[in-house]
């Protein structure tokens, strides 16, 4: 037989909830660690008394009682299971494993037996139902009746408010009231918080961050109290998970964080951690409330009647002695600035994710802890809005994601690396190596994920384009003035008919030289005008584009998703439409294509119809008019402009720009503008002949 024997998926119950967990029997202890919030239970050997196998609701269980009369139960066995753990009890527990069965009858009369944390309820000495006095929160009697209430748990659909027990009359002793007895056994376990005696110590006015404000903080035995100018919370040491102690960035102040399940609450809002800032500055003289024998005796040397030190220092030292459990510190991770932590963004607040050696946590609003053991995988996505920053994503075993945005592009390196070394699973694994020399790092880090709207602009997109071919090629034929062409020409005409005379020529090549580039400057800036795209004119008897399967999807399931998820927002029901779309089977998206597909024979065939009966030619007709009229006006202007640059020339005298018409006499350029305007008149073919200066032989013959 082995040492020890292991049982995955055990349930325990917690406030009227199942959490599933592992369950280990070993020479030394039983240990069993819960999945969801990985608290351990640690029973050793010698403490163990009795051990009962049962047929419960979900399987079968055993139930474990220790001599310090602690009783535990876990449930999820299978029934091939008892002989293997009943011979692993007697070779190494010495204690036998007994059956007990559970009364099924469904009697409401019985007997009410105490049996230490526990009240027992038995019909013939078979147990119906147990009570966990620890999940009482209050007691309450009446004439022959006591009232029992419960903890409630926000992880549970249907919880159990309370309990009613008649007690009958006894004549039996007519001195004690059976009512207020039974009252008193429950309470003597009862989790009620009562604020009776001294405070251990009192810490004045700590900043609180969540709940938010400053409180008193007043260090009671078994519970810690809360106490502020509006509320007030009694927090027991038993919902104490973790304690965390966290450097803020500036390395000036101080987070104690301390994890709480059951989370305390005000109204609705729940509070599964407190945290408390501290200044690094601020020190403190502490004075425990009790004798310096007393304090030995019950803190063994941890604490001492008279201490000083740091305000978050004595704060931290307190609440360890008294919770006994350790405080978690960051480990050996250190960021680009030499912190031990990395600013980020989670939802819409900014905050610190501290990499911790056996997990995450955020602070501070919200506060989130995040172990390594629940991590499914993570995730480095490019980021939303620039590229000085990227996203890291957390996904963890139950399907929940966690996104921690505006990341420095400098802390990539030192958070793979601690990821890589944590062995975590990365989805993107591979994407490092291409980032060092690569600006956009996460170009392909988004190809796996199906993006639903991204697919739909491309669809809408092509039949966009499809519809508006011939609106395209109209607008395409109908070319601007391309000045450029035009200059190559004239260079060409004055290179190769150059005057004879070499001063004629060295003038004529220091003109064309000048002339060239004020020609390039008047070009660009008065051609870029046109670029613009002129807003296309709807057609509103046009028919309507079809509608892409995703989108005909999406419009028959959008009143079920808002049925299923009321209150959601416009947004929320497209990521939600999105997964939905991704999870849907083959077949089904084969449906919605088909739809599609008609959909789209249906608008061709109805936009054939339409342009065969003269549909959207009117408002083509007026496009090209317009661009048409628009290009004469602005032949017109240009011609004009020239004419009056010429005059400017000729009374300034300036020798440094010279232009076309200078290099020709008045009467050339005056005929040659007569000459423009006739063929203005002729056909379009004309028009380039016109833009083509005189030629040199006339100039000459002048």
């Amino acid at each position: 037989m082995s040492d020890t024997l292991e049982f995955n998926e055990i349930y325990q119950e917690v406030k009227g909830s199942w959490n599933d967990g592992r369950l280990r029997f070993s020479k030394q202890t039983v240990v069993y660690k819960n999945s969801k919030t990985g608290k351990v239970d640690s029973i050793p050997v010698p403490e163990l008394t009795q051990a009962q196998w049962r047929r419960v609701c979900v399987g079968h269980g055993i139930k474990l009682c220790t001599s310090t009369g602690n009783i535990y139960k876990y449930d999820g066995f299978k029934d091939t299971d008892l002989e293997k753990i009943s011979e692993y009890f007697k070779a190494n527990y010495k204690v036998e494993l007994i059956e007990k069965d559970m009364c099924v009858k469904g009697w409401n009369w019985g007997t009410a037996k105490f049996n230490g944390p526990l009240l027992s309820f038995e019909v013939n000495d078979s147990p119906a139902f147990e009570i966990p006095l620890a999940s009482v929160s209050q007691c309450a009697t009446g004439k022959n009746e006591v009232t029992v209430e419960f903890h409630q748990n926000d992880d549970t659909e249907v919880s159990l408010m309370e309990v009613r027990f008649y007690v009958p009359p006894t004549t039996a002793d007519e001195g004690s009231d059976p009512v207020e007895a039974f009252a008193q056994n429950i309470l003597s376990k009862a989790d009620v918080i009562q604020a009776t005696g001294d405070a251990v110590c009192i810490f004045r006015e700590l900043q609180c961050l969540t709940p938010r404000g400053r409180y008193d903080i007043r260090i009671y035995p078994t519970f810690l109290h809360l106490h502020g100018k509006t509320f007030d919370y009694k927090i027991p040491y038993t919902t104490v998970l973790r304690l965390f102690l966290l450097p803020h960035k500036d390395q000036r102040q101080m987070f104690f964080v301390i994890s709480l399940d059951p989370p305390i609450k005000q109204g609705q809002t729940r509070y599964h951690f407190l945290i408390l800032l501290f200044s690094k500055e601020e020190d403190i003289n502490l004075t425990l409330n009790m004798n310096e024998d007393e304090v030995e005796r019950r803190f063994e040397g941890k604490l001492h009647k008279n201490m000083s030190g740091s305000l978050y220092e004595m704060v931290s030292r307190v609440m360890k002695a008294l919770v006994n459990r350790k405080i978690t510190v960051p480990g050996n991770f250190q960021g680009h600035s030499g912190a031990q932590c990395i600013t980020c963004s989670y939802k819409a607040s900014s905050g610190l994710l501290y990499p911790l050696e056996r997990g995450f946590i955020y602070v501070h609003k919200p506060p989130v802890h995040l172990r390594f053991e629940e991590i499914a995988c993570v995730n480095f996505a490019r980021g939303t809005t620039t590229t000085r920053s990227f996203d890291f994503e957390i996904e963890t075993k139950q399907g929940n994601q966690y996104t921690f945005s505006s990341i420095e592009r400098e802390e990539y390196g030192k958070l793979f690396d601690f990821v890589n070394a944590k062995k975590l699973s990365i989805k993107n694994r591979g994407f490092k190596e291409g980032m060092k020399g690569n600006d956009d790092m996460y170009s392909d880090s988004d190809d796996d994920q199906h993006d639903a709207y991204l697919e739909r602009m491309k669809e809408e997109g092509k039949i966009r384009e499809e519809a508006n071919d011939s609106d395209d090629s109209e607008g395409e034929s109908d070319e601007s003035f391309n000045p450029g062409e035009e200059d190559d020409e004239i260079a060409e005409e004055y290179d190769s008919k150059a005057s004879a005379s070499e001063s004629s020529a060295e003038d004529g090549d220091s003109d064309g030289d000048r002339k060239k580039k004020p020609a390039k400057k008047a070009k660009f800036v008065k051609e870029r005008k046109p670029r613009k795209k002129e807003k296309k004119v709807k057609d509103s008897n046009a028919p309507k584009r079809p509608m892409s399967a995703y989108m005909l999807w999406l419009n028959a399931s959008r009143d079920r998703i808002k049925s299923e998820n009321p209150g959601i927002s416009i947004t929320e029901i497209s990521k939600k439409a999105g997964e939905m779309w991704k999870q849907l089977s083959k077949d089904k998206k084969e449906e919605w294509e088909g739809k599609a597909e008609e959909a789209k024979k249906e608008y061709d065939r109805a936009m054939r119809v339409y342009k065969e009966s003269g549909g959207g030619s009117s408002s083509s007709s007026k496009k090209e008019r317009k661009k048409k009229g628009g290009k004469n006006e602005e032949k017109r202007k240009r011609k004009s402009g020239g004419g009056r640059e010429k005059e400017k020339e000729r009374a300034t005298g300036n020798d440094s720009f010279k232009s076309r018409e200078f290099i020709s006499s008045e009467e050339s350029s005056s005929e040659s503008d007569k000459g423009k305007g006739r063929k203005r008149k002729g056909s379009d073919d004309e028009e380039e002949a016109v833009s083509t200066p005189p030629s040199s032989e006339e100039s000459g013959s002048d």
